[in-house]
């Protein structure tokens, strides 16, 4: 069974009115907890870290 293709968004930068970054990441479909995936990631439009959580697809 092949990773699953996750698209991932900032959750910083809607709440400053500045347009969010995304990325594309992969996840292990079996993974018992069955999570939504969260990184630390950079946001060029705040110009730091920020972290990312999975959006529906």
């Amino acid at each position: 069974m092949p990773r699953e293709i996750v698209i991932i968004e900032c959750t910083e930068a809607r709440k400053e009115g500045k347009s969010p970054s995304r990325y594309m990441t992969t996840r292990n479909p079996r993974k018992p907890d069955g999570k939504k995936v969260e990184k630390m990631k950079y946001n060029p439009s705040l110009k730091r870290r920020t972290l990312h959580k999975e959006i529906k697809k």
